[in-house]
């Protein structure tokens, strides 16, 4: 079964402290890329994140954050510091600007106050003890309700997939069956084209049997027919593993594709190219599903 690399899932777990929350939200990505983002005293689990968001997720984009919810009301943890010093700077140079230029308008607290490092906030006191197995627990909610959402997403996938793959067989079935119509207009085509040159003379049938022969293997779209039946049965194989399989959709897709290109150009025939644009067109559909494949 595929699984969608796009999903989202939240856990929790009570501590003495308060509550720790995680949330995963993942999206399509190539390879593994992992952001995360911690509560004050939560940084410390950094390592242990890591190696779980790896027993959960092979591929995507993932945005974790663990935060700690404390309870009863908020009561500030450290100090608000003034730099009153930087914040004089600031007000005369903004005075001297003022009087150079001629500028309009009144230099006041709300203005000096939004220059950094003017209002700056001192964190104070002992970071909460946190038991690792309670992060454990509230990681692994999110983490499981993130892999579900991901499986559910999966399915529909696979679903789209298998009516594109059914739709690809259809066309390569169109496909099989009008290449000898083609050799049999040709030949007759060409008995009429040399008949018509040779105004009565007599038709060298020889001739036309080997150039018909010469035609026929260079028309040839058997094997390129073959390959692409074997691709499609490949991909089956591949969404109903348990493993990811997005990399691997992703090449069976860029073969499928060249073996598509080759038959497109042999086909020398306006009903043939139709069946070929058609194979085309389900296999870019395709392509577009799997990018969302992990």
């Amino acid at each position: 079964m595929i699984r969608s690399m796009t999903g989202f899932g939240e856990g929790s777990a009570d501590v003495p402290a308060g509550r720790v929350r995680a949330e995963i939200r993942t999206v399509n990505h190539r390879f593994l890329s992992v952001n995360l983002r911690f509560g004050r005293g939560l940084e410390r689990f950094e390592p242990q994140i890591r190696e779980w968001l790896r027993e959960y997720f092979s591929r995507g984009h993932v945005n974790c954050s663990l935060q700690l919810e404390r309870d009863g009301p908020a009561a500030p943890e450290g100090t608000l510091e003034v730099d009153v010093g930087r914040a004089r700077r600031y007000a005369e140079a903004l005075r001297t600007l003022q009087s150079e230029l001629g500028l309009g308008g009144d230099v006041d607290v709300a203005l000096v106050a939004r220059f950094p490092e003017v209002l700056t906030w001192s964190a104070e006191g002992p970071e909460p003890e946190i038991d690792p197995a309670a992060v454990r627990r509230a990681f692994e909610g999110a983490a499981g309700a993130t892999v579900t959402m991901r499986e559910d997403e999966g399915r529909r996938l696979a679903t789209d997939i298998e009516e594109r793959l059914a739709a690809i067989e259809g066309s390569v079935g169109a496909v099989e069956a009008r290449a000898p119509e083609r050799l049999v207009l040709e030949r007759d085509r060409l008995r009429r084209v040399v008949a018509e040159l040779l105004d009565g003379a007599t038709l060298d049938e020889d001739r036309v049997a080997r150039e018909i022969a010469m035609l026929a293997e260079r028309w040839d779209v058997s094997e390129e027919t073959v390959r692409l039946r074997s691709h499609v049965i490949a991909f089956r194989e591949a969404t109903d593993s348990s493993e990811p399989v997005g990399k691997r959709l992703g090449f069976l897709g860029q073969e499928m594709n060249r073996e598509a290109n080759t038959i497109g150009s042999k086909a020398n025939d306006a009903a043939l190219e139709h069946h070929v644009i058609a194979i085309k067109e389900e296999i870019e559909r395709l392509r577009e599903q799997i990018e969302n494949v992990e």
